[in-house]
């Protein structure tokens, strides 16, 4: 498979470096342009390459969003139309700016990306742990107390999609739900950024806020 991503952080680029270790082809991108991923390229191999957001996005089979979540309205949207889009953002109101309706609490982080890529499917993902973690707690399925990692989304053949990688990577999965219930493991939700296996995440999503009725 060839993942696309629109953003190469900390998060961005260790999901390209354990993906490319899982066997997959990788295409990298961020906001200053192809040509300062030079080194990162060149570290992870034949198997990477770099581009703008949208050829990143148009060469993906899957798509992972790692920015800022003020720019999300920055993502390629022709390019993704039927596309599996792995949303690993989280709205820090201090960076971010005071956005009303996650203030609110009336929609999602998650889902106003939805609404931006409303011919896209969106799952929620890789959001509630830190780069570092990603890079060194993988562990081979049926490990005992091996993390497990929350997803969200709408739709049941994305969230398949997302639910391989993330076992490819090292990690079991816990679905949520929709894509509204991603809001069960957003920053300062029991869920959030706490090492637990699939048994103990289920319980912190179960803790967490459900939102307006």
């Amino acid at each position: 498979m060839r993942i696309g991503l629109i953003g190469s952080g900390n998060i961005g680029s260790t999901v390209a470096r354990l993906a490319i270790g899982a066997g997959h082809e990788v295409v990298l991108s961020n906001s200053r342009g192809p040509q300062t991923l030079t080194d990162l390229v060149a570290e992870l191999g034949e198997r990477a390459s770099a581009g703008t957001a949208a050829q990143a996005a148009a060469a993906g089979d899957l798509v992972v969003v790692s920015i800022p979540f003020k720019n999300y309205q920055q993502v390629p949207v022709d390019e993704l139309v039927g596309k599996t889009v792995v949303d690993t953002d989280n709205y820090y109101p201090r960076r971010d700016g005071q956005i009303a309706e996650l203030d609110a609490g009336t929609t999602t982080s998650s889902e106003l990306l939805a609404a931006h890529l409303p011919r896209s499917h969106v799952v929620k993902a890789f959001n509630t742990i830190r780069s570092a973690d990603l890079a060194s707690q993988g562990q081979p399925a049926g490990s005992a107390g091996r993390r497990a990692l929350p997803i969200a989304g709408d739709d049941e053949a994305a969230k398949a999609a997302v639910t391989a990688l993330i076992g490819q990577l090292g990690f079991d999965v816990v679905d949520a739900g929709p894509l509204r219930e991603g809001r069960r493991f957003e920053p300062d939700e029991p869920a959030y950024l706490v090492r637990l296996d699939a048994d103990g995440l289920r319980d912190a999503l179960a803790k967490g806020s459900a939102g307006p009725d």
